[in-house]
């Protein structure tokens, strides 16, 4: 059978879903690096099920995200692929067709509906985007390759299959990562069919946007594939004197050979001219999100980025797996932006303002080789996987900060940019990493799976330059390791169970101790028969330690030391089904509490007990989606609802508690061809989403109308 036609890895069968096929690559879908995988099915004796060794097919995709909101399959991005159901861990799959009915167009806005996620929380800070799980950062990945310096750009989710949130710790993955979790996107491949998608959109603020998005199978032989994906926005931002100007370029081939052996090549390019920041409002009252306080002479931001990657797999068709992987990726990425300094005590209309503003090019080359053995000794299933990553990144950036000419707020008059810039520093940075991993999975009797996996990363960092004034000339060098460990029990077809503990470390800096994180977590999900649908929830207890906090000595100085801690500790609930052909839920609550254990301000200050800042109780997110009979028509809506949260870490100050309401609607014309609208607050409700020395506002309402044609 082709590799193309075999089907995807499941535990489908006419009675429902079957565990014993994919039990084995539980947890390996936790350790292991770029490739899609398949499992073979053998029948025994008694009529069950067994695993046979894993037979990896990197070209069919782990699930048609185009077709469903219920991913039953977890990539990992392009990582041995493993059923959602028996994965010991908590886990968010933004689906492509979820992504196409919420008209989702940054990173933070496919997060919207993810339970234990806070996005949004800069408001008109457009630079990157920002979003927090479990009340600590996350780190983002390509295809379960770090961005790491290329960290800053907003992504485009066109160019992606599905977006994978793994909520915790998470470093014997991935490697270095903030301890709230990963967020990896999974690039658009080549298939083994033809198909296309093409669309013109118009909305609010001048939005202008057309894609495309088209594939087919080269020659005869059916062993050469290519996809070109493409798309150009013209538009304005909410407030005045703003642009958000975008283009996206990617191409990709996959050739196939044999069933045993497949390379893939994807080179893209990414362009963003915007505005950065509408410099803030002041924080007197609400103002007008169309008000503008910056300069518009010294308000842009530029951003270049050329990635190349490529992929190999090759099956011995023995039980051993061979998989490597590369990336390079060049940078570009300078910004410059006016913005007030706002103090509460202001008497008067006028306000102090700064300017600030950064260089950035940055290179960045990774790559991985794995390779993977899978057997089976009576009623034991095992896979042994092992591995090794390096990573060679530089990053040269020049910085500027000053003082800006005043404003009047009651009658804003532009004066243009500083006329000297003050470049307070200027620095060059290489980071290596090389890294070795390796994990044991084991499946006992088609109902326990034991997991357990440890990373090693030897990190060499150094950093050169300047800052105001004073030069530096420094070098580390790190060796951290991590540990996972995770069992499955497997209840029945429907029901499984897992208790875990995973580690971190993040990114070090020189002369820093890395923060590390610790979590323990029991999760159960239940996957009904009958309907396609998912629904889980975990409890967890999150630490984070190492943190660099101030500590006044006895003589009053105040040194810096790596001994603050905090810890999270909540419960994530998250379903997404489609409960009939026409009606499809997505939704999510959280828990959150989460507080600093040893913690000070910058003067020494304790701040212990607490809340950690962005961190806000409870989160709660529903989008439905219903096709009316006929299905020519169909109509989405949803409503996120944030509580308070502290805006800083002394808490001396909060947020209101939020709710925000989403709709969309479908029409279809003729056959193929869509017309589609969607709403975002649609009540245009305003408040403070984040405070310092100017007030940001979340989102106003924009409307986008799109037509799209698909063959």
């Amino acid at each position: 059978m082709s590799g193309r036609n075999r089907p995807i890895m499941s535990r489908e069968n006419s009675t429902g879903w079957h565990h014993t096929t994919t039990a084995i690559l539980v947890g390996s879908a936790l350790f292991t690096l770029p490739a899609t995988s398949h499992a073979q099915q053998t029948e025994s004796d008694d009529g069950k099920y067994r695993l046979s060794p894993v037979i990896v097919n990197a070209q069919a995709p782990a699930d048609n995200d185009a077709d469903t909101v219920v991913a039953r399959e977890l990539s990992v991005g392009g990582k041995v692929a493993t059923s959602l159901q028996d994965t010991p861990a908590s886990v968010s799959v933004i689906t492509q067709k979820e992504i196409e009915q919420r008209a989702a167009q940054t990173t933070e806005e496919v997060l919207q509906y993810t339970p234990g996620v806070v996005s949004g929380y800069y408001g008109s800070d457009d630079r990157n985007d920002y979003f927090q799980i479990r009340g600590f950062d996350a780190t983002t990945y390509r295809d379960g390759m770090t961005l790491g310096s290329m960290r800053g750009v907003r992504e485009d989710p066109y160019a992606y299959e599905r977006v994978e949130v793994l909520r915790g710790s998470n470093s014997t993955l991935f490697g270095p990562a903030d301890p709230g979790g990963s967020v990896n996107f999974v690039s658009k491949r080549p298939r083994f069919e033809r198909f296309g998608n093409g669309f013109l959109s118009y909305g609010s603020f001048d939005h202008k946007e057309a894609g495309l998005d088209v594939g087919d199978v080269v020659d005869s032989g059916q062993t050469l594939a290519y996809r070109l994906t493409g798309k150009i926005q013209d538009s304005d931002r909410e407030y005045d004197r703003s642009k958000d100007n975008s283009g996206l370029l990617m191409g990709g081939l996959t050739w196939e050979p044999t069933d045993q052996t497949t390379a893939t090549l994807i080179v893209d390019y990414l362009s963003r001219d915007n505005t950065p920041n509408s410099g803030g409002y002041p924080l007197d009252k609400e103002y007008d999100r169309d008000d503008f306080f910056g300069e518009p002479g010294f308000n842009d931001q530029d951003v270049d980025r050329t990635s190349v990657t490529g992929q190999l797999r090759h099956d011995f068709d023995n039980g051993l797996t061979l998989r490597a992987n590369l990336r390079y990726s060049d940078l570009e990425d300078n910004f410059q932006y006016v913005y007030i300094n706002d103090v509460a005590a202001r008497t008067g209309t006028v306000v102090n303002r700064d300017y600030f503003g950064t260089d950035t090019e940055a290179h960045e080359f990774i790559g991985n080789t794995i390779l993977q053995y899978d057997n089976s000794v009576g009623e034991i299933d095992s896979s042994t996987l092992g591995g090794v990553e390096y990573r060679d990144a530089s990053t040269d950036t020049q910085s500027i900060y000053g003082n800006a000419t005043p404003i009047d707020i009651a009658n804003p008059t532009y004066t243009g940019g500083p006329d000297e810039l003050t470049i307070y520093r200027y620095e060059h940075q290489d980071f290596k990493t090389r890294s070795v991993f390796l994990t044991q999975n084991l499946s006992f009797y088609d109902r326990f799976v034991l997991s357990a996996g440890v990373r090693n990363d030897a990190m060499d960092l150094s950093s050169e330059g300047a800052s105001y004034g004073d030069r530096f000339d420094d070098s580390d060098d790190f060796s951290e390791t991590t540990f996972r460990g995770a069992l499955t029990y497997i209840v029945n077809d429907e029901l499984s169970t897992y208790v875990s503990y995973v580690e971190s470390v993040a990114p070090p800096e020189v002369g820093v101790t890395p923060e590390r994180g610790e979590q323990q977590e029991i999760g159960v999900k239940y996957s009904p028969d009958g309907m396609n649908a998912q629904f889980s929830a975990a409890v967890y207890n999150l630490e984070r330690d190492d943190v660099t906090i101030a500590v006044v000595q006895d003589n009053g100085a105040i040194d810096q030391q790596t001994v603050g801690e905090s810890r999270a500790r909540g419960l994530d609930l998250e379903a997404k089904a489609e409960l009939t052909d026409n009606l499809s839920l997505v939704g999510g609550y959280s828990y959150l509490d989460a507080e600093v254990e040893k913690g000070t301000l910058r003067d020494g200050t304790s701040i212990k007990g607490n809340a950690l800042q962005t961190a806000p109780k409870h989160t709660a997110k529903l989008w439905g989606y219903y096709t009316l009979p006929g299905e020519d028509m169909s109509i989405g809506l949803g409503a996120r609802y944030t509580d308070g949260y502290y805006y800083d870490a002394a808490n001396t100050s909060k947020s209101d508690s939020a709710t925000l309401f989403d709709a969309a609607f479908d029409y279809r014309i003729v056959q193929n061809t869509d017309f589609t609208v969607n709403v975002s607050n649609i009540f245009d409700e305003q408040h403070v989403v984040g405070t310092g020395t100017a007030n940001y506002y979340n989102p106003g309402r924009e409307v986008r109308a799109k037509v799209s044609y698909n063959w």
